[in-house]
């Protein structure tokens, strides 16, 4: 009896292949492996399955803290408590690194979008004929200095 899977639980195949071939490449360099179809559809179910038994004990670990938001300290204990705790180590490194290799990103994203929504601010108001806040600051700081200009002359 086959067991039908849902399209949304379903791991991308290309995603599976493609680690399964670099982890055999990296135990066996000098060999090349080939995997068999049911090889990958094995592995594809088994990573499925690990993935629910892993999120289902975070979730039970983030309810017994009474929290609905389940964090990376929820996946580590997981793991622990399913006894993978050898995982959690490499684990942690690769969650600092991730975070360090984004942090620039997330901060230059969140600055370029503010500059966006600034200039769309600007723009609407000057489509609408009125001036923002910031616009009245900057043309009152403009005639303070023409003002200062004038007096040094």
């Amino acid at each position: 009896m086959e067991k039908v899977v849902s399209e949304a639980e379903e791991l991308p195949k290309a995603i599976v292949r493609r680690v399964v071939k670099e982890k055999l490449s990296e135990c066996s360099p000098d060999y090349d492996f080939n995997v068999h179809k049911d090889a990958h559809l094995a592995f594809t179910e088994s990573a499925r399955i690990f993935i629910h038994y892993l999120s289902a004990t975070a979730n039970d670990i983030c309810k017994e803290s009474k929290r609905q938001t389940m964090n990376a300290e929820d996946v580590f204990k997981a793991l622990e408590e399913i006894e993978f705790s050898e995982f959690v180590k490499p684990l942690r490194a690769s969650l600092a690194e991730f975070r360090k290799k984004n942090a620039g990103k997330k901060g230059g994203a969140a600055k370029e979008n503010e500059v966006k929504k600034k200039r769309k601010i600007e723009d609407s108001s000057a489509k609408n004929g009125t001036k923002t806040k910031q616009k009245k600051e900057d043309n009152h700081k403009e005639e303070q200095i023409e003002e200062e200009q004038e007096q040094d002359e």
